[in-house]
């Protein structure tokens, strides 16, 4: 097992076989060091020596395009993608609104006596610069231009999914990584010997709800349990519904596991800003299965889930 806790502001977790412990930790590094690259490539706070990354494009809104690297012409071309899949559910575009939770929830975190939630006339303007149509991607010349000069784009539903995607891809077969909770499987554990994925109980984090056998792909997770907050004792947490500016309040948590690892990353917070019945056919159009668990505590599966489950 390898631990790294520069990746994504989360722990990365990488465990496998290996024919010694320096192979093991050569692998994990190499593992280590691609998630790196799109790390600062998809960072929208900080800036680095010699990247332009999408702080970059964000601090050039409504200036001037931005030469960027191929992999993040890539990767905003399947942000825009996800979009239409999720009939605009998972929006990369809404870092304007994003930003407001966000510094609301950092306050809330440093100064709780003084927790507050954003002003919603503030959310509603906000939300008039959120369109994709002003993100101008131009894969010949390698430069991306945000045309509207409030715009910003926020990357925190898809850039770990696709991340991971993008680099277990060229992982040896029969590694489990996890970078914060999204968790692929790269082969078996060994021969004929599946992974064991717990899923955690959104009401209590100290034990699982169920185990199930994982051979391959990835699972992951949204739930409301991450990245809350407490304001005058209701809590609020970090995934928003862009039609009603505000967290969804359908879901405690949502687990999907499918073969790709960005695809299941769009689709648990697409679901879990969905009722059951339109995730449902969202996730049948896309070849998924599904575990949701609502506010009261009921858990639905979806056809294929149960067959996974090992407890």
């Amino acid at each position: 097992t390898a631990t790294f806790l520069t990746l994504f502001d989360t722990v990365t977790t990488i465990i496998g076989r290996a024919e010694s412990e320096e192979s093991f930790k050569g692998i994990s590094q190499k593992i280590h060091d691609e998630l790196l690259v799109y790390h600062r490539l998809f960072d929208i706070y900080n800036s680095y020596d010699g990247i332009n990354n999408l702080k970059t494009v964000n601090d050039s809104a409504g200036i001037s395009p931005v030469l960027v690297d191929g992999e993040i012409i890539s990767f905003l071309n399947d942000c825009r993608r996800y979009y239409s899949l999720t009939d605009g559910k998972v929006n990369a575009a809404m870092g304007s609104v994003l930003s407001l939770w966000h510094d609301a929830r950092n306050n809330g975190f440093c100064d709780p006596q003084n927790a507050y939630l954003p002003e919603f006339a503030a959310l509603q303007e906000a939300s008039a610069h959120t369109s994709f149509d002003s993100l101008i991607v131009d894969e010949i010349a390698s430069t991306v231009f945000i045309t509207d000069p409030h715009m910003q784009l926020d990357v925190g539903a898809i850039g770990k999914g696709w991340a991971v995607q993008k680099v277990a891809q060229q992982a040896p077969e029969g590694l489990l990584i996890s970078v914060g909770g999204n968790v692929y499987a790269t082969g078996p554990k060994e021969k004929d010997v599946p992974w064991v994925i717990g899923i955690q109980d959104p009401h209590q984090s100290d034990r699982n709800l169920h185990t199930i056998y994982l051979n391959s792909g990835a699972v992951v997770t949204s739930g409301d349990y991450q990245r809350m907050y407490s304001v005058n004792g209701k809590t609020y947490h970090h995934i928003i519904d862009p039609q009603t500016l505000m967290p969804s309040e359908y879901w405690r948590s949502v687990t999907i596991v499918c073969p790709d690892s960005a695809l299941a990353d769009a689709l648990s917070t697409a679901l879990f800003l969905m009722p059951l019945d339109e995730g449902t056919k969202l996730l049948d159009a896309c070849g998924a299965e599904a575990f949701w668990v609502d506010l009261d505590g009921n858990e639905y599966f979806s056809k294929g889930f149960k067959s996974m489950l090992r407890t």
